[in-house]
């Protein structure tokens, strides 16, 4: 995935039963966070991105675990105290179709539907302002 492309659409299952898709988003930004529990610098980074998300309540952010238990994901959301659509992507069908290579990797996408930015790494309070400064 570069910048200036429409990301592929998906459709997700929330674990309250509602689902979730990326065309439903249009008109806000969105950050797809690609995590896991064991990953030290995703567990870093995601108190920063609930931060974003709090700040800016027009921001979607979509926490996507890859490939664990939905009881892992739960203890990991409650943790956290998680408060934003967060599923599992048991098969790793999601991570692939959006070519993650490592965790954690987050893919920003502006109001207009196109990618902004792909991230791999963790990423800290400051540079997600300035990514979505950016856009």
């Amino acid at each position: 995935l570069e910048r200036g492309q429409t990301p592929p659409n998906f459709v997700l299952l929330l674990p309250d039963g509602r689902y979730v898709a990326l065309a439903d988003l249009a008109g806000r930004p969105v950050i797809i966070n690609f995590w896991a529990s064991w990953c030290g610098p995703c567990r870093a980074e995601m108190p920063e991105l609930l931060a974003a998300a709090h700040a800016n309540p027009d921001l979607a952010l979509l926490a996507v675990n890859v490939q664990e238990a939905p009881e892992t994901l739960a203890a990991f959301a409650e943790e956290f105290q998680m408060d934003v659509p967060t599923v599992v992507d048991e098969e790793g069908k999601l991570s692939e179709l959006y070519g993650v290579r490592g965790l954690p990797t987050s893919v920003f996408v502006g109001p207009d539907g196109k990618i902004t930015r792909v991230f791999p790494g963790p990423l800290t309070t400051a540079m997600i302002a300035q990514i979505l400064g950016d856009n």
